[in-house]
């Protein structure tokens, strides 16, 4: 069979496979937030801290509908890599074109709906006056792109459950590159503001999505197979049971988001931009620990279509160390550095007190980043072996004790209760994944 080198994910030791398959992830997964990044300090530097607030205000709102785009693709890939991991491939390339079908009917339907509902959600928050209009223009146009997000998601998602990260960093790649030169041309030189960022990320994302395409199709037509159907309900239907808790997990998370962003809302323009800073850049440091999840996840559906669960614990431990040093690591940096991070996206004269908000709130959460990681890894055996009851319970008891914790102490901590939130809902969600990965529930779950 051509091109299934990674074979080795069922096959002899798993280090050097799991590391192999986890690093392009990670980084093309950073490459995905620095391009994100680069829009807050362009807009923070050049036209200020109220642009910043608004495209703050924006990203809780886009990262609810990213979220969805993320969930699909991860919850069919853990489909497509059972199959593959069974040699099931004709079933593989049906999964693969019935995804693809499915996701661009419906990212046309929810571009539609955010497009109707943007601005509603925005006064629902309680987004500043000062900020609204631009926040309204961001999403407006975030928002007519919504196909070009979801097909690059999925055909990023379709690459890793055939073991191929090299080529989604590629993507990643060029299409960061092609953001911050298209950022630059538009809001530096053209002067477009908000509403030129916007513009820079739908046609970045647009070029990544139909070479993607290009190279999918390459890749599928590499491997030999007899005639698929390009289209299954039965297959669309098990791909839609993984799919839905990962999205509804990923969902609430963003909504669970959107409910802090409602809190931070009421302290004002100057703590949002600190709080955006900071969060923009706490996006970034988590993805290492994410994508270590997810090349776990990858790699127990590949195992599991192959019957042998019996290798899942040695990668579990391998990852595991991954994920936590990682996040270890990167406490450290920022216990050292999260100020001049922060400053990165601002004046430092106009905008310190913003900056130092920023900056607190990086010291305290980034301690923390190492239960994260192992939080991330311990959920992706759940996901990857469709285990996806516990998997919800996890996601949801962690998101609802950051919501409450939040909203209960707000006032009286000023704000800063959200620091200790996150970690305090990590801890909670780990304890839970841990618990069930030693009672071996999970073994017994199989979607092909």
């Amino acid at each position: 069979m051509p091109e299934r080198k990674q074979a080795s994910m069922i096959e002899g030791n798993p280090v050097r496979p799991l590391i192999l398959f986890a690093v392009p992830m990670i980084v093309g997964n950073l490459f995905q937030q620095f391009y994100n990044i680069i829009d807050s300090i362009v807009v923070g530097n050049v036209v200020g801290p109220d642009a910043l607030a608004a495209v703050g205000a924006s990203t809780t709102i886009t990262m609810l509908f990213v979220m969805v785009a993320i969930g699909t693709g991860i919850g069919f890939s853990v489909v497509i890599s059972q199959l593959y991991g069974a040699g099931q491939l004709e079933k593989m390339k049906t999964a693969i074109s019935t995804a693809l079908i499915s996701v661009v009917v419906f990212s046309a339907a929810l571009s539609l709906l955010g497009l109707l509902i943007h601005r509603g959600i925005l006064r629902l928050m309680g987004t500043p006056g000062e900020v609204f209009e631009d926040a309204a223009v961001y999403l407006g146009i975030y928002f007519y792109g919504f196909v070009f997000l979801f097909l690059y998601n999925i055909f990023s998602s379709i690459f890793n459950a055939l073991g191929d990260s090299v080529k989604p960093l590629l993507f990643l790649i060029f299409s960061s590159l092609l953001n911050i030169g298209l950022d630059l041309l538009f809001v530096v030189k053209f002067g477009m503001g908000v509403a030129g960022v916007a513009w820079a990320t739908l046609i970045a994302q647009g070029v990544s999505a139909v070479l993607s395409f290009c190279f999918l199709m390459k890749k599928l037509h590499g491997i030999k197979t007899e005639a698929y159907e390009r289209f299954h309900w039965g297959i669309l239907g098990n791909m839609v049971k993984v799919a839905i808790p990962t999205i509804v997990q990923q969902s609430i998370v963003s909504v669970g988001m959107l409910l802090i962003q409602s809190v931070v809302n009421r302290f004002g323009a100057t703590f949002l931009a600190g709080y955006t800073a900071a969060v923009k850049i706490d996006g970034i440091a988590i993805v290492p620990m994410v994508a270590v999840g997810n090349a776990m996840s990858t790699y127990v559906a590949q195992n599991m279509g192959a019957k042998k669960p019996e290798r899942v614990g040695k990668g579990y431990r391998i990852c595991l160390m991954m994920g936590a040093g990682i996040g270890l690591i990167i406490a450290v940096i920022f216990h050292f550095c999260g100020e001049a991070f922060v400053g990165l996206f601002m004046d430092s004269a106009t905008g310190a007190e913003a900056i130092a908000v920023g900056a607190k709130y990086l010291s305290r959460v980034s301690l923390f980043y190492f239960v994260m990681g192992a939080m991330n890894v311990s959920n992706g055996v759940l996901r990857g072996s469709a285990d996806m009851g516990w998997f919800l319970v996890c996601s949801l008891t962690n998101l609802t004790v950051r919501v409450i914790l939040t909203y209960s102490l707000a006032t009286v901590t000023a704000g800063m209760i959200i620091m200790w939130a996150n970690p305090i809902g990590w801890a909670v969600g780990l304890v839970i994944a841990v618990s069930r990965y030693f009672q071996g529930g999970w073994k017994r779950k199989r979607i092909v």
